[in-house]
């Protein structure tokens, strides 16, 4: 069975509902912000033509999560379930980003946990693409239980070619799952 990759994901802190044309004006506000993409391989998705192609291929993808603030009801981010490989039961987690606001761990640490425990019920490893240098990233990924694959495979950023961690998350097996 196909993984169900738009959910409506809610969480004491977040709801994350699947993104729609309408909401570029509001994803676009987070996203203008430079200093959001500062340490990001695509350290030029501020722009807006950049972040249009982001945002387009986020809806063509059919796994597009806007992240609200429940508080709120602020859009604060963006997430995504993409590039499922049925064979080989995996499916990618990413394409994250969070106002600044929203630094600093609980947020980002409650949208993984929804996103792991949602996919976990139709696959058995979600995997995460983290630039090499993406040092925020990648403390991030450590703190919720990613483990590093060897080596890196390389992803078009910003022009260029440039070296990616794989980290994973396996299911944990339990009866039943």
């Amino acid at each position: 069975m196909p993984p169900e990759r738009q959910p409506i994901l809610e969480g004491t802190l977040v709801v994350l509902r699947p993104s729609t044309p309408a909401d570029w004006d509001a994803l676009f506000a987070v996203a203008s912000d430079p200093l959001v993409w500062e340490v990001h391989p695509a350290h030029d998705r501020w722009q807006e033509p950049v972040f249009r192609a982001y945002f387009d291929a986020g809806l063509a993808s059919g796994g597009a999560l806007t992240i609200i603030d429940k508080a709120t009801g602020t859009v604060i981010g963006a997430s995504r379930f993409d590039n499922w490989v049925p064979e080989v039961d995996e499916i990618e987690i990413g394409w994250t980003y969070l106002a600044r606001a929203y630094w600093g761990g609980v947020y980002n640490r409650e949208i993984k946990r929804l996103m792991l425990d949602h996919i976990h019920r139709f696959v058995r490893t979600a995997v995460f693409t983290v630039g090499a240098g993406n040092v925020r990233s990648r403390r991030a990924m450590e703190k919720i239980g990613g483990v590093a694959r060897p080596g890196t495979v390389d992803r078009m950023m910003a022009g260029e070619m440039k070296p990616h961690l794989i980290y994973e998350i396996v299911r944990q097996e339990r009866p039943g799952i």
